[in-house]
């Protein structure tokens, strides 16, 4: 019999606890996302994350350690090559990236590509640049509208991103459109991970708003994850938020779309209510897409004090044989310079009621021992060339 019967997986996305020893290679020096958003904010609520052991982690200005935590916590290096979405959540799952993803940041897509893209969706390309997606709709979505043409944009992360105002675009055609660039984007020389729908409403500067109706176009992990092996045993495995899209729809049994990251929350909750064998994998990505990137330290710490509410109902939701695993799959600074993701170790929080231990654990080499933990408590095996090993027989 398994040691769980149900195990939650919560990945707060970008929300890193510390520079890895070769973060200096990614350009990220003196970087703690939850270290310097506690430094920013006079007031951090978190009481929940506190008893779990967060700030036994790391020092919070206002959140003193629990004394007696009420599970097992530690820090993960990211063994893979990387510091995006898609790296980290793959290793959580066992694989290692040692090839990063093509980005464009600095120039934008190469004429060959945008040159393609424009004859095959029929529409002509503006933008190509690295932007937040707010401040492209402000400066571009008008022009958009006007005469059809295409937003096409990227970031720091290895994406393609297509805007399209939902009344004059169409979500169809932005679908259809992103399909294109999906195909393009194959060749090994314009790989991106990840083609991105931002669809938006409003129709002058000041109104922009984008929508919940985003999709993500990803390449498929390249490897069998511990995903695939829960599923192939014939666990349940039910993804909230975008862990679909991450994973490209590999190794999941049922998906549920989040339209923020307190509904990804609430999701959560009504999901431990229900029965269910096997693994419930959550991606909340307001943290990094609306805080991190914007360099908003403030709204990221408010969103952390949203999440600790939630994190208190489901605790309380939760069965004697449920496990719950907190994490991330990178940092994203917002006191940090420029608008990109942070190289940065990642929080491993644990925790169940039936749980008669607690304390630090010692801090791992890779993501990948969460994947390798799940598959050992399900008596599954873990695919060939995956890599991380389990805590399992730590928490008790």
């Amino acid at each position: 019999m398994p040691n769980y019967n149900r195990v939650f997986v919560i990945v707060v996305d970008s929300l890193g606890v510390g520079e890895m020893p070769d973060s200096e290679n990614f350009g990220d020096v003196g970087v703690n996302t939850l270290v310097h958003i506690s430094e920013s904010v006079d007031t951090f609520e978190i009481p929940n994350l506190q008893r779990i052991g967060i700030a036994n982690l790391c020092p919070l200005k206002q959140v003193e350690p629990a004394e007696r935590p009420l599970g097992y916590y530690t820090k993960m290096n990211e063994r893979s090559l990387g510091k995006d979405t898609m790296t980290g959540h793959w290793e959580i799952m066992g694989l290692e990236i040692t090839k990063p993803f093509k980005t464009f940041t600095a120039h934008g897509f190469p004429p060959e590509l945008i040159k393609e893209l424009e004859e095959r969706t029929g529409r002509k390309v503006i933008g190509n640049k690295s932007a937040s997606g707010t401040e492209i709709l402000e400066e571009l979505a008008e022009e958009e509208i006007a005469t059809g043409h295409m937003i096409v944009y990227t970031s720091a992360d290895s994406v393609l991103q297509i805007c399209g105002n939902e009344e004059t675009f169409g979500l169809e055609e932005l679908y259809r459109c992103c399909e294109i660039a999906r195909d393009i984007t194959m060749k090994d020389e314009w790989k991106v991970g990840r083609i991105i729908a931002r669809p938006y409403v409003g129709k002058k500067k000041g109104e922009f708003k984008r929508t919940s109706n985003r999709h993500d176009y990803a390449l498929k992990p390249s490897g069998k994850t511990a995903l695939d092996a829960l599923k192939e045993s014939g666990l349940d495995v039910i993804s909230i938020g975008k862990i679909k899209d991450i994973f490209d729809g590999e190794g999941i049994t049922r998906a549920l779309k989040s339209k923020s990251s307190v509904h990804g929350m609430e999701q959560t909750i009504e999901t431990a209510k229900e029965d269910f064998h096997g693994l419930c994998f959550v991606n909340l990505v307001d943290f990094d897409a609306l805080w991190g990137h914007r360099r908003d330290p403030q709204g990221y710490a408010q969103e952390i004090e949203k999440f600790d509410k939630n994190l208190g109902v489901l605790i309380d939701t939760m069965r004697e044989d449920d496990l719950l695993i907190i994490t991330a799959d990178h940092g994203n600074d917002p006191t940090y310079t420029g608008t990109d993701h942070t190289r940065e170790k990642v929080p491993f929080l644990a925790y169940s009621k039936s749980m008669k231990g607690y304390g630090a654990l010692p801090e791992t080499d890779t993501f990948a021992v969460v994947g390798a933990t799940i598959a050992d408590n399900f008596g599954v095996k873990m695919p060939e060339n995956t890599i991380g090993a389990s805590l399992l027989d730590l928490l008790k």
